[in-house]
């Protein structure tokens, strides 16, 4: 008998967005979709797994943010034309009245001096890091407990991938400690033998990336 499947949770940050290149906060208001530079990232990694060193995926979900819809449609045609499902719960922090906010601007616009209190949220009808927390660890939830035994890739958010770090992990929300996840790396989690255990396969993949700039230039 073959030996029983193990979930995989492959989560990608989207490519470089626009909002990145223009400084902003970009929520469903400000955000649209990927930059140049962008776009080549994510075929980078499409062209990653047309190598075929890379574990075969079984479903491709997305945030519903556009930078990262746009990213999986991109990797979906690496990946055999799998369907992209999207998820309103994958999406990064909700900003609230910061949507498109430039980064200078917001600290004179809003009185946020960071999550010190994980329940105050990050603008007015923006979500707290808690609120942030619970939706996206019940997505991700729902999602390998609900498609056991197959590898799913999630195109999604840093924000994102940092709280599937705690949960996985078991730490905490307010643990203290900074990731940096670059655009379309890989981060891998494998089911153990221990029902609720994780292992983390890997962090910040981006081998692809090595011929691409590490941003865009600001326009002369």
């Amino acid at each position: 008998m073959g030996s029983k499947e193990r979930t995989r949770l492959l989560l990608i940050r989207h490519g470089e967005s626009e909002v990145t290149v223009k400084q902003i906060i970009g929520g469903d208001l400000a955000c649209t979709g990927l930059s140049p530079l962008g776009r080549r990232q994510a075929e980078a990694l499409g062209e990653r797994w047309e190598q075929g060193c890379e574990p075969k995926v079984d479903a491709l979900w997305a945030s519903t943010l556009p930078r990262a819809t746009e990213t999986a449609e991109l990797l979906s045609r690496s990946l055999g034309g799998l369907e992209v499902h999207t998820h309103p719960d994958l999406v990064e922090r909700r900003p609230g009245e910061a949507d498109g906010v430039g980064y200078e601007e917001f600290g004179n616009r809003f009185d946020w001096t960071g999550d010190f209190h994980p329940h105050l949220p990050l603008a007015p009808g923006g979500e707290s890091l808690a609120a942030f927390s619970y939706r996206t660890g019940q997505a991700l939830y729902e999602l390998v407990d609900g498609h056991p035994g197959t590898t799913m890739m999630v195109v999604c958010h840093g924000g994102v991938i940092d709280i599937a770090m705690r949960l996985f992990l078991g730490l905490g929300m307010t643990t203290k400690f900074v990731l940096w996840t670059l655009n379309t790396s890989i981060t891998e989690f494998a089911a153990t033998d221990e029902p609720g255990m994780w292992r983390l396969v890997r962090y910040n993949d981006a081998a692809h990336l090595h011929e691409l700039p590490a941003r865009t230039e600001p326009a002369a």
